[in-house]
Parts: structure tokens; C-alpha cells; sequence
């Protein structure tokens, strides 16, 4: 029997999931195909010494009533049904750097958010309301970002360069680098990233900033069950190889197993690069197809997953992002052997609202592909189990007592408080992710030319669109506005937006 759909949906990432549901509720016959064995792409949990880790989600934003992504998730009807601990308010986030004794807060609400920091830089504070403003505008500017479909950027918008921007903002070295200091959630690029990506990234969190209680999972599995609640199905272990073309549209997607699933519509929830390639090169124009595969990959991370013994270290209700030098903010992941890590991110997971110790760690850093090119032929996943060799455990457990080297500068007793360490290296995010490289965040985003790295999420293929962190922007918002943006295509941008506002409503 044919499987015969209305839409596909290869990759179950966040992008995958929402789109489903957005489609199912539509009355659409809707199907998700995952290589892995696990759905949820960067929403993945794993388990290490009987403790979860979080793959992406460290921290989520603009989850209170009314805001942006709150309205996205209540009419994804997941809202209500999420554990979540909201996060310091005065702090969910310290910004922090070798030889300098202050812990900078990044503070929830833009008031609190400047009255916080004016402590530090007490003749700074119009340079601060002037940051903030900015922001607000640049994220009003965006009509999606809003629920929206009226309005909309200026093309200069998309043009104003982060760094460009805050070296105008201020003379002030270290105030720049602390506004800058969770650059890590964008990994921005000294002369190409947009103040937008930096303004739609940080705003969020501003607004309020939550932990997920055991790991951002949980996000995919009521989203499963939201799909299968409107008749829509999940496959896992369905590793799509080849989009079947006929007549310039997709009839099927055929995968590894030998299955096959026609529908009248396709989205991808992989990479833009791969899914040209599994379409055809030959399928589309020539200076469309160069384009994709030339755009830069954003950097890959480098983490370590600490096991704490019980009751040895306190629960922080933040993140820290450190710097060794708060002058290499924008060139931190331009470490050289010697330097290496320049900069990385701590965060704990929350297994309970009342939480006293810490049962983990995650600390996150720089690292590029190069550093584990020896081995990219090998493949390591749940589903496809395979060593990768004796001299990539021993580069893992250098890099492992590197970095806690580091950790331990800024946390000296840290270390007698360790139960077990694991790690995850580029190739890891690749398996089991799948962008390219094991990049964090999809492509580069140019503000010298916003629409040469600018991804639709129409293709040229008539039945065939994108969706996940590659369209529009990264993030648990990002990804759940480009998913709208997607099916916005599919069913009409404004009727969408105006279907979800008046759902919220009621």
C-alpha cells in the first residue's frame, strides 16, 4: 500500500513538530520522518550516570502571559502543560571575566534590566535606556515576532551590524562587552552579524527567562501528542535518502529502510544544503543551488556534563557566560591551541521547583570542526552505534581536564564536588543534530548583504519549503516563528495569523 499524505515532514526538530501541528489543525493528513531514535532535534534530553542532560535548551524566553512566545504555544496547546521555574530575576543570566571580581546581571524587565547594571555604570545609564530602546524597536519592527501580519522592517534594519552598532553606542569597553556577554546564544561574527539577530535573540529573555524542570523534552513529547491528537503521524528510524521529483514537484521521499511516502506537500526540517542535495542538483537553477551550499555554517560547540555528587554543590538559578578577556568578546572562537577555551557558558538543569543542590552541570564552548575532522567519516547515534576509535576517547578527555582547568579558575573547589564528566564534541551535535559541521545555529547572517544569506521558506520547487533554525531565525522562538512563517506559505500568512490570535483569545 502506498503511504499517500497531504504533507511530509522530514526531520522531527522543533521546526518539524510545530509545523505539523499548525498543518494537522488545518485538517491536514500530516506525517514526520526521523532518522534518530529520539524526536526532537536540539529539544533532545540524553541520560548520563541516571542524570538528564538538555542537547539545547538551556533556558527559554518570553513564556509569560501575553508574550510572544507564550500566545505561540498556547495555540500549540502546549502551554499549560510544561514544568517550567522561572529564573532569577534580578539575574538569570551573570556575565563574568578573568582579573575583574564583579559578576555583571543581565536582569528580567528592560527597567530592571538597566537599574541593575547603572550600579556598575553609574554614567552609562543613557547609553543603557539607548540600548534598551533600540531593542524594543528593532523587535517591534518584526511583524511575526508580534503575531502580526501587518507592518514589517525596513530594509535598513536587517542592514545595522551588531558590532558597528555597540562600538557607537559607547566608549565603554567593558559596558559593551557585558551588553554582549551572552553573545554565545548567537555566536555572533565581528563583521557580519545583524544588531537584529543580536536584539530578536537577547530580547526574549529579557522579557522572562525559564528553565525547563527535567530537560526540554518534555516540549516534544506533548507536541507528539498534540499531532497524534489531530490524526497526524511520527516515524522514527525513517532516514529519508532521496525526494522523488516529477514534473518540477515532489511526489515522494524515499528512506533508507526502503519505505516510501507520497503527499502533495513536503517540508523539510533538515538542512537546506542536504535537502538540495537528496532533491537534485539538476532540479534547480544554478545560481539557487551555489548560493545555498556556499552560505557559511555558524561554529560548532564543545560541552562538557557534570555529575555532581549529592548535596556537594548549590543550585544557581542562572547561567554565567565567561570571558577570559572582556576585549575578545567578538574573537572568542578565533582561540588558538594555547588560548583555548576563550569563553564558555555554565548552565544547570532543574529536576524540581524547590531545588536546593545541583545534580548537574552543562558548560559549553567553542570549537571548530577542524579539531575533529580526523574522524567525520565515523557515525555515532543511538540508532547507528559505532566507535569512533581510541585516539578520539583520549582527544575528548584532554579537552574534558582543559576546560575544567578553566571552570575551576572561576569555581575553585569545583572539582571535589564531581561525580563523573562526559562530553559532546562537534561530530556529536552533527549525528545527532544534523547540521552541517555540527553547527550551533544554521548559517552566517550578513549585515552587508542581508539577502544573500537571507534562506525562504518557499523553494524553488513549487511543493517543496524549509523550516528549523535556517529560515528566519534560531532559538526556541525562532524556530517556532519560522515554523508559522512556513505554513504561512502553505495556508496564507495572514489567515494563519489572524486564526492564531483569535484562538488565544478565547
Amino acid at each position: 500500500m502506498k503511504k499517500k499524505y497531504d504533507v511530509v515532514i522530514v526531520g522531527s526538530g522543533l521546526g518539524g513538530l510545530v509545523s505539523a501541528i499548525i498543518l494537522a489543525k488545518e485538517g491536514k493528513k500530516v506525517c514526520v520522518l526521523e532518522k534518530n531514535n529520539q524526536y526532537g532535534g536540539n529539544l533532545q534530553t540524553f541520560v548520563r550516570d541516571k542524570t538528564i542532560f538538555d542537547t539545547g535548551i538551556h533556558y527559554i524566553g518570553g513564556l509569560c502571559k501575553d508574550q510572544n512566545l507564550h500566545s505561540y504555544f498556547k495555540y500549540i496547546e502546549i502551554i499549560d502543560k510544561l514544568k517550567l521555574k522561572k529564573m532569577e530575576e534580578d539575574a538569570y543570566d551573570y556575565i563574568t571575566f578573568d582579573n575583574d571580581p564583579n559578576k555583571y546581571p543581565h536582569a528580567q524587565g528592560y527597567e530592571n534590566f538597566i537599574k541593575q547594571l547603572v550600579s556598575f555604570f553609574p554614567e552609562e545609564e543613557e547609553a543603557l535606556q539607548a540600548y534598551c530602546q533600540k531593542m524594543q524597536y528593532v523587535c517591534n519592527s518584526f511583524p511575526l515576532y508580534n503575531l502580526k501580519t501587518e507592518g514589517g522592517y525596513q530594509q535598513e534594519i536587517l542592514s545595522i551590524n551588531a558590532k558597528q552598532y555597540f562600538d557607537e553606542l559607547t566608549s565603554n569597553e567593558k559596558l559593551k562587552a557585558v551588553l554582549l556577554g551572552s553573545n554565545f546564544l548567537y555566536a555572533g561574527v565581528p563583521n557580519k552579524t545583524p544588531f537584529y539577530v543580536h536584539a530578536l535573540s537577547v530580547n526574549s529573555y529579557i522579557q522572562s527567562a525559564w528553565r525547563c524542570i527535567n530537560g526540554g523534552s518534555q516540549i516534544t513529547k506533548q507536541l507528539i501528542k498534540i499531532i497524534r491528537k489531530y490524526n497526524g503521524e511520527v516515524f522514527k528510524h525513517q532516514k529519508v535518502n532521496k525526494f522523488q521529483v516529477k514534473d518540477q514537484k515532489i511526489v515522494s521521499v524515499s528512506t533508507k529502510n526502503g519505505e516510501e511516502y507520497f503527499a502533495e506537500t513536503f517540508i523539510s526540517n533538515i538542512e537546506p544544503k542536504t535537502t538540495l542535495k537528496l532533491v537534485g542538483e539538476e532540479y534547480f537553477r544554478k545560481a539557487y543551488f551555489t548560493r545555498i551550499q556556499n552560505l557559511e555554517a555558524q561554529i560548532a560547540p564543545f560541552s562538557i556534563y557534570i555529575v555532581f555528587k549529592p548535596q556537594t554543590f548549590p543550585y544557581l538559578n542562572h547561567n554565567c557566560y565567561h570571558f577570559k578577556d572582556h576585549k575578545r568578546i567578538w574573537q572568542a572562537s578565533e582561540y588558538t591551541e594555547q588560548s583555548w577555551p576563550e569563553s564558555y557558558m555554565l548552565s544547570m538543569n532543574i529536576a524540581s521547583d524547590n531545588q536546593q543542590w545541583a545534580e548537574s552541570l552543562t558548560a559549553l564552548t567553542y570549537m571548530r570542526f577542524e579539531e575533529v575532522e580526523k574522524w567525520s567519516t565515523t557515525h555515532n547515534t543511538v540508532s547507528e552505534s559505532k566507535e569512533r576509535g581510541e585516539d578520539y576517547e583520549i582527544f575528548k578527555k584532554q579537552k574534558i581536564e582543559i576546560f575544567l582547568n578553566e571552570i575551576e579558575k572561576k569555581i575553585p573547589n569545583i572539582r571535589s564536588s564531581i561525580k563523573s564528566v562526559y562530553a559532546s564534541t562537534p561530530l556529536s551535535y552533527r549525528d545527532y543534530i544534523g547540521g552541517q559541521n555540527g553547527n550551533l545555529y544554521g548559517y552566517v547572517k550578513d549585515s552587508n548583504n542581508p539577502m544573500l544569506t537571507f534562506i525562504s521558506p518557499k523553494t524553488k520547487i513549487e511543493n517543496l519549503f524549509f523550516t528549523g533554525q535556517s529560515v528566519k531565525m534560531h532559538g526556541v522562538l525562532g524556530v517556532t516563528i519560522g515554523a508559522v512563517a512556513t505554513c504561512g506559505e502553505i495556508v496564507g500568512t495572514e489567515y494563519l495569523i489572524n486564526k492564531i490570535n483569535e484562538e488565544i483569545l478565547k
